[in-house]
């Protein structure tokens, strides 16, 4: 992982004498590493929710549940920020939920607060130095100082596994240090365990939603962002099949320096590349960079057979220098089965043809529902997949003005409610729909153009 933001406090540089041992830059506060701990975190958080949301809100989303009804919580800013900052100490899988509710957060909570939940995708506390400085004595060995010329204390960005720190090696390298917090790998588990609680007594879901089937893939998901050896194996893979493509990035491993824990990597500059949306990025920038990651999901699906499966904004970011778009973040790269490859094939040019047979047996190929199946169920789940069609047809389609999302929201709703999903397709069914889902997000975020049709036509 790379970051392109500056740290908050002036970056301090290891001494070249081998005896100096680090001093902190900034104090943060203990990543809570056992069990008992973070329970005790999730039930401030759970606390703050439920006050911020009050006795009236809390009635609503007893009606909402009741009713079947998607709740919407209503926080006010402080209550919102006191909630985050409670999700962003913890780290881990409470964080990645967060994320996760963030990506599009307008039917769980009110704009205001989605805006300020969004600063999970990108910002975690800090460990504090005595829990960074075990963490890299456990790793390289307590004189791992006598390997660098500078290192910055300040971590240049936090997310939910780990801290990413800027240094220079003795050598001369410039490096992005991807530091795991500790105890959050042998917590996941348990913080599953405890946000299903959360999920089923808050009234976040509509009533009788199973968040099982979520909540395990978030801890499949994290399980695997965990392992740092895995990651570095997709990492240089990936780099392996992008090659010398001039508009991206992908940072190189450098395996003397990475461990199970720690991953390093070659340092890029660059924003998230969310921050397009500002008005200081033109209308052309955006959506060529959004083309350009659209064009690199196809890819992913048709030619690599590797895909990075998590939509989290922060693993873009862009170099207004070079034009360019640096890939971040592979714990969650999963292979693609030809055979998948090929039902998404077979469904979108079923799509186009509008021949709702060959539709219904590619999302039987998919696993999006059963081979037995009555007429009504495959009848909505057709007219689903019909809809969410719209952004390929030919042109240039509006991400800005679109509210697809919406509609195929309310019609995946509607099913659901009326217990139509049943079946459960493969879990890199899942991921991929997830980062469609992402990509989309994305796209509308950017209030990009981008002609999805003349992409994916080579592949059909």
């Amino acid at each position: 992982m790379s970051a392109g933001t500056d740290p908050s406090s002036p970056p301090q540089g290891l001494p070249d004498g081998p005896s100096d041992r680090p001093r902190p830059t900034r104090q943060g506060r203990a990543v809570p590493s056992r069990r008992l701990s973070r329970l005790w975190h999730i039930g401030r958080a759970t606390t703050d929710l439920a006050a911020g949301v009050g006795v009236k809100g809390m009635v609503e989303l007893a009606r909402s549940r009741a009713s079947g009804e998607a709740a919407r919580i209503k926080l006010s800013p402080k209550a919102t920020q006191r909630f985050t900052n409670r999700l962003a100490r913890m780290r881990g899988a409470v964080m990645k939920m967060g994320q996760l509710m963030s990506m599009d957060g307008a039917d769980v909570f009110t704009p205001e607060a989605a805006e300020i939940m969004s600063q999970l995708r990108d910002r975690a506390e800090p460990m504090p130095m005595s829990q960074l400085t075990k963490a890299l004595e456990r790793e390289w060995g307590r004189d791992w100082n006598k390997q660098f010329r500078r290192f910055e204390f300040t971590p240049a960005a936090a997310a939910s596994i780990g801290q990413v720190h800027r240094a220079e090696t003795k050598d001369g390298r410039r490096l992005a240090l991807k530091i795991q917090f500790p105890g959050v790998r042998e917590s996941i588990d348990s913080d599953i365990d405890n946000l299903g609680f959360l999920a089923r007594n808050l009234g976040m879901a509509p009533k009788d939603m199973d968040v099982g089937p979520l909540l395990e893939e978030v801890r499949v998901q994290l399980h695997q962002e965990a392992d740092y050896e895995a990651e570095a194996a997709s990492l240089m893979r990936y780099r392996e099949l992008v090659g010398d493509d001039a508009d991206f990035f992908v940072p190189a491993v450098h395996a003397d320096l990475s461990t199970d824990r720690i991953l390093a990597m070659d340092f890029a500059e660059g924003v998230s590349i969310d921050h397009l949306s500002e008005a200081d990025y033109s209308r052309a920038e955006r959506d060529r960079a959004a083309t350009l990651l659209v064009r690199l999901m196809i890819r992913e699906l048709f030619d690599f057979g590797l895909a990075q499966t998590d939509p989290n904004f922060g693993n873009y970011l862009y170099d207004a220098d070079t034009k360019r778009i640096v890939l971040l973040d592979f714990g969650a790269a999963l292979p693609v089965p030809r055979e998948i490859a090929t039902q998404f094939r077979a469904l979108a040019n079923a799509t186009l043809a509008e021949d709702e047979a060959a539709m219904r047996a590619a999302a039987i190929g998919l696993g999006y529902m059963a081979a037995d199946a009555d007429d009504e169920t495959a009848r909505a789940l057709v007219e689903m997949i019909q809809l969410s069609g719209e952004v390929l047809r030919p042109g240039i389609y509006d991400f800005g003005t679109s509210d697809l999302f919406e509609r195929v929201y309310v019609k995946g709703r509607d099913m659901f409610m009326e217990e139509a999903f049943n079946h459960l397709p493969e879990s890199i069914t899942m991921f991929l729909q997830r980062k469609f889902a992402g990509m989309f997000m994305l796209c509308r975020r950017l209030r990009a153009r981008v002609d999805l049709r003349e992409l994916i036509d080579p592949y059909l």
